[in-house]
């Protein structure tokens, strides 16, 4: 699955102000479901339902942090109805406090969500994310990014292969 196809291009936010963990995720839903069209493939009520989705985020990170070291969290949940996985990128120059694995703050944050139902999606779109941010250059770039036009770029190439080491 390639990046540009997963990550929703207008829920892209460079500037993160939130420092905590569950800040961060709403300041970052907040994108996300604003970037989602109401009758899109997510819309079926999900958009309306913003509590509910940071909830689930939340409780999610509770059974087991998704920060995991390098810099990078990649917090997600499966929702019923969401159709097809979408993600969001959120970046913190200052760091968040996620409770990271290596307990070192996060400055890249994917957002994912999936249908419950489309538990291959899931995977597929994880496995995107992961192969990309096991790679130090891209994850140096991806924190070096100031703006939405460069991390757009920054995914064009890795879906292109430009990012390899």
């Amino acid at each position: 699955m390639k990046l540009r196809s997963l990550v929703v291009a207008n829920a892209i936010k460079p500037g993160l102000k939130a420092r905590k963990r569950d800040e961060a995720l709403a300041e970052l839903l907040d994108v996300f479901l604003a970037a989602m069209p109401a009758n899109g493939a997510f819309g079926n009520g999900l958009l309306a339902q913003r509590e509910v989705l940071l909830k689930a985020l939340i409780r999610r990170e509770k059974r087991g942090t998704t920060g995991f070291g390098h810099g990078v969290a990649v917090p997600h949940v499966k929702l019923p109805g969401a159709g097809a996985p979408r993600a969001a990128i959120g970046l913190s120059e200052e760091g968040i406090e996620f409770g990271a694995l290596d307990r070192a703050p996060v400055h890249s944050v994917f957002l994912l969500f999936s249908g419950e139902d489309n538990a291959a999606g899931h995977v597929e779109a994880m496995e995107s994310i992961f192969s990309n941010l096991s790679k130090e250059r891209f994850r140096n770039f991806l924190r070096q990014a100031r703006c939405v036009e460069e991390v757009l770029t920054l995914l064009d190439e890795a879906d292109t292969g430009l990012h390899k080491g």
